[in-house]
């Protein structure tokens, strides 16, 4: 291959090496096995089996459960806080604008496999729902054909969730490079997690009104129909007609067009011909800081995989409370 090719592989994993070189503090409190030996030697099975029986009732399992994750490790940490329920002396993580769009499934795929864990002899209240959250993450990853990889456990509960610690703590549609960036970087998650992480989109669905300004008042512009000029004209055409204007804003759209339901590094192909549903989204592509990230992976599925491992790793790490920071709630809902 030509030079411009060795420069982008050599940059993409001088970064990636950050994860073996740097690791974070909590790495050494997470461990493989964790439950292994006294607590719950098949909790990773039983968690497993308890998934895949959600995943064959429904896809949204996949997409609704690896959102729930993300939305969770980046306000509090990977506690389980957005799994709390609100009380009248309590408006929780849950109930804040930006996560009522959470599907209900990852929810009750977090639940049942509690459930399941707790059915079993010895097991009753000794693995913890932010342990189970990042299981089913990885879980329903394979179960959409992406990567298989083992999760360092030992995580406990948060003992706080508040609606108000969600504000800008969570990257929105319209944001640029330098912004996801900053909000990465602030969790300990470099430029090459954030680009892996952000193909968590080859999968899943949004909303029209998410995007609706790319497509008909690109940066506010007052003229009839102006579009953002980075998406692929087709990619327009197809979008307008899903999404006419006034359209019910319930309307699901798939976030990749080609493969929705297949975890791939089609995200990336996508990218390269313009069909990034969000600004977040192609912005990888447009800005000359992260296209190289976007080349490679589109070029190269194992290396996306293997990235996409070390970011869900190091996504892991992020807040996790240990000791008197947290417990192990009875109920992942519910404070105990």
């Amino acid at each position: 291959m030509g030079r411009g090719f060795d420069v982008r592989v050599v940059v993409v994993w001088a970064l990636l090496l950050n994860l073996y070189l740097f690791p974070s503090k909590a790495s050494a409190s997470l461990r493989l096995n964790h439950y292994s030996n006294t607590t719950c030697p098949n909790v990773e099975k039983i968690v497993r089996d308890a998934v895949t029986k959600k995943f064959n009732q429904t896809f949204v399992t996949v997409p609704a459960t690896l959102r729930l994750f993300f939305h969770d490790c980046f306000v509090q940490g990977c506690d389980a806080s957005v799994m709390i329920a609100s009380t009248a002396n309590n408006k929780a993580e849950k109930d804040n604008p930006i996560n009522l769009s959470l599907a209900g499934d990852g929810f009750d795929t977090v639940i049942k496999a509690k459930a399941a864990v707790d059915a079993t002899p010895g097991c009753r209240n000794k693995v913890s729902c932010a342990d189970i959250l990042a299981m089913a993450a990885r879980d329903v990853v394979a179960l959409a054909g992406g990567p298989s990889y083992r999760v360092r456990l030992g995580r406990l509960d948060g003992l706080s969730s508040t609606s108000s610690s969600v504000d800008g703590n969570l990257p929105l549609p319209s944001f640029k490079l330098d912004q996801l960036t900053s909000m990465f970087a602030s969790r300990g998650l470099d430029l090459g997690d954030m680009i892996a992480l952000s193909a968590a989109h080859t999968i899943g669905f949004s909303h029209c009104n998410q995007f609706a300004n790319r497509i008909y008042n690109y940066s506010g512009n007052t003229l009839l129909g102006v579009v953002d000029p980075t998406i692929n004209t087709e990619y327009v055409k197809k979008l307008r007609s899903m999404c006419p204007k006034n359209v019910d804003p319930r309307i699901a759209i798939d976030m990749d067009p080609t493969t929705p339901q297949v975890f791939d590094n089609m995200y990336y192909k996508n990218l390269q011909q313009g069909k990034g549903l969000f600004t977040s989204d192609q912005v990888l592509y447009t800005d000359s800081r992260s296209k190289p990230f976007v080349e490679f992976w589109a070029s190269n599925s194992l290396a996306f995989e293997r990235a996409f491992i070390n970011a869900m790793t190091r996504l892991g790490r992020v807040g996790v409370k240990m000791g008197s920071q947290g417990n192990i709630r009875r109920d992942c809902s519910v404070f105990n």
